[in-house]
């Protein structure tokens, strides 16, 4: 698959905020969301862009502190994280598709994705 870049993964004391960055493939550029899983837990989406229109989305336990964002220029995607707390800690994986079909998809739905980055460690300690 296209490569997909994460980087920006720390450990961090509650409260704080950190910033991932996301690179992929300019042909990968209809849609792309952050999600995230701890161990037992499901994977959730937390954010989502349409970056043709530039509409976005969030989680509803996220939305007013993480904001996704995208750079043109850089070929580069964000989420910028504000006020973490230790329910933050998990992987965060950014996901990408270049199918126009998923800007009419369920961007919850892991499956609306079909490239995806290797996963950066976030941990929030209280």
């Amino acid at each position: 698959q296209v490569p997909i870049r994460e980087s920006g993964g720390d450990s961090v004391q509650a409260g704080g905020s950190l910033r991932l960055s996301c690179t992929a493939s300019p042909s990968l550029r209809f849609c792309m969301a952050w999600f995230r899983q701890s161990p037992g837990h499901e994977r959730e989406g937390l954010a989502a862009i349409t970056t043709p229109v530039g509409r976005s989305y969030y989680a509803d336990h996220v939305r007013g502190r993480f904001l996704i964002s995208h750079d043109a220029g850089e070929n580069t995607w964000y989420l910028q994280m504000y006020d973490l707390t230790p329910e933050d800690t998990a992987m965060y994986y950014c996901a990408a598709s270049g199918r126009p079909s998923c800007v009419s998809s369920p961007w919850t739905d892991p499956a609306t994705f079909p490239d995806w980055g290797q996963g950066t460690q976030v941990t929030v300690s209280s």
